[in-house]
């Protein structure tokens, strides 16, 4: 059976987690964000600083996340999602799949507030954290505690995103019989996607499927290079 914790608008009612403990960094957070000329105004930078309070104070209570700096906030978990984020459509339905901590849906929810964000993640602990930390950012953010092959079961997308979530023959795998209920795919890859594409292929996970490499990119702080990958229904081309 699919469960689905509902978008909510009011603080949650089912934990405490504050994140008092955890002082604001507002004009630091600022500060960063205009060195990787990522532009935001001041109500989605408050909101931002809110959630790295928030899931830094639940990540005491479970791994969501190994990012626990400010820079390392910026530099990985911002920077990714804001890459994914100038990739997508107005008003595009969009499910982070494997949210984890709330990256990258969280953070683009944010920054785009056009979009219909959807979350999940098939830990059951991780989704109500994370259903917790939405409903206290307020945000309108529907979280599925299940995988997004039973998500896809019930309602469709217009993009699919993920972040470290696993090698591309496993997720292809996961997918291939749910492609009528999303239109595209944008998956964060380091340099091993090539060899990823080849197992792929080999596997034949990539009939009737076009793989583009969408946008390239240096991380910031390590200078590696990262890639945003577009799978959608076509044939495929290097």
């Amino acid at each position: 059976m699919l469960r689905i914790i509902a978008a909510r608008r009011s603080r949650s009612t089912t934990v405490d987690m504050p994140a008092d403990h955890i002082p604001p960094q507002v004009p630091e957070l600022k500060e960063q964000l205009a060195a990787q000329q990522i532009q935001a105004d001041d109500d989605q930078i408050e909101k931002l600083d809110l959630y790295r309070r928030l899931l830094w104070s639940w990540n005491e209570r479970m791994n969501l996340t190994r990012h626990t700096t400010l820079e390392k906030f910026i530099q990985r978990d911002v920077v990714d999602s804001y890459e994914l984020s100038k990739l997508l459509e107005q008003g595009e339905r969009v499910l982070d799949v494997g949210t984890g901590g709330g990256v990258p849906g969280i953070v683009i929810a944010i920054l785009r507030p056009d979009l219909v964000v959807n979350l999940c993640d098939s830990t059951e602990k991780k989704a109500r954290a994370v259903e917790a930390i939405v409903a206290d950012l307020e945000m309108p953010v529907r979280v599925y505690p299940n995988r997004a092959e039973e998500v896809l079961e019930i309602t469709t997308f217009d993009t699919l995103v993920a972040r470290g979530l696993a090698p591309l023959p496993k997720i292809l795998g996961w997918l291939q019989p749910h492609w009528d209920a999303f239109d595209r795919l944008l998956l964060i890859k380091g340099r091993a996607w090539v060899d990823e594409r080849i197992e792929a292929r080999q596997l034949g996970l990539m009939r009737g499927l076009q793989l583009r490499k969408a946008a390239t990119y240096e991380s910031p702080g390590n200078g590696a290079e990262s890639v945003v990958l577009s799978v959608q229904k076509g044939t495929d081309s290097d």
